[in-house]
């Protein structure tokens, strides 16, 4: 599998707190002097544009609360070589910010929600904030961010029952909603028990709605494996990343909001970016380094690399 996708986290911060991210109580948050400038993250993308990286996703923490994000997808969006310019985000920010982001080059976004009802929403995120979250989904696809992408984490004992709710969107609106399998990654998120596999929750959307059809799977596609229930005019999709290993097919790597290219969400394996730009280090000096990563990164995946705790809002989702 090539690797052509780069996602980066441009902030550790975030205006939520899920259980499953970055909750009360859990929150070690990196010196601002730290992280990332946007100049050096706009060097970072473009050096690696000419390592062959052509889809770039900006994530963090919450990329819409960095300020000038949209200066920043700006400058990316004018690389030459970067195909596809995409962002992750929770969706508080983003009716406001839509227009610009699609001015600015956006092409497409993926919004997390967990909840479609506003009590388990506040339970899950800290905030009762789920109408801002809305109103940013329709403005994503009035503006022509497409595809608009729901990104849903269920949980036992907190939001079982948003399963058919969740699903049923993708019957009303041209969204894909994706069930992401939950994986604990520190002491402050929930425990692995509280994990519901997707084809579990596959039967349950089966005896509501009927039997999904398949429209694709596979690698070329992401991890994801998209259905369709009957009449439906979005679709979901299953990423089932704690019950299947799909590392083999794996085309990405990571910048972390303080500088750190890893070449795998779970691996404790990293190269501090950072510190070469800070240390002057020229092009070609930063050009071998990520040749050197791209060449090794099949080391250092989950399948021949013990899982390391990280915390999810400093590596990106």
């Amino acid at each position: 599998m090539k690797t052509d996708y780069l996602r980066v986290s441009v902030t550790d911060r975030c205006n939520l707190r899920c259980v499953y991210c970055h909750p009360m109580g859990g929150c070690n948050l990196i010196d601002r002097k730290e992280i990332l400038k946007l100049e050096e993250i706009h060097r970072i993308v473009e050096l690696f544009s000419y390592c062959g990286i052509r889809k770039v996703r900006l994530t963090g923490g919450e990329p819409l609360i960095r300020r000038n994000i949209v200066y920043l997808i700006e400058k990316l969006s004018g690389i030459e070589g970067i195909e596809e310019l995409s962002i992750t985000t929770n969706g508080v920010l983003l009716a406001s910010l839509a227009q610009e982001l699609k001015d600015a080059g956006l092409q497409r976004v993926n919004i997390s929600v967990d909840s479609i009802d506003r009590k388990s929403y506040k339970e899950i995120t800290g905030f009762d904030l789920l109408p801002k979250v809305t109103k940013g989904i329709y403005k994503a696809l009035e503006v022509g961010l497409k595809p608009v992408k729901i990104n849903s984490v269920i949980i036992k004992g907190i939001n079982v029952s948003q399963i058919l709710p969740l699903a049923e969107m993708s019957i009303h609106l041209p969204v894909a909603v994706r069930f992401i399998e939950y994986c604990p990654t520190s002491q402050y998120t929930k425990p692995a028990s509280d994990y519901m596999p997707n084809h579990e929750l596959r039967k349950v959307i089966e005896r509501e709605f009927g039997p999904v059809s398949i429209v694709f799977t596979g690698a070329a596609n992401g991890p994801a494996s998209y259905f369709k229930i009957r009449n439906a005019v979005g679709t979901i999709g299953f990423i089932n990343g704690r019950s299947s290993m799909f590392c083999h097919d794996c085309n990405r790597l990571r910048l972390t909001s303080d500088g750190k290219i890893k070449p795998c969400l779970y691996s404790s394996q990293y190269h501090d970016i950072k510190k070469l730009i800070r240390d002057n280090a020229d092009d070609e000096h930063i050009l071998r380094l990520f040749e050197k990563i791209l060449y090794e990164k099949n080391k250092y995946t989950k399948l021949s690399s013990s899982a390391s705790e990280f915390d999810m809002q400093k590596v990106g989702g």
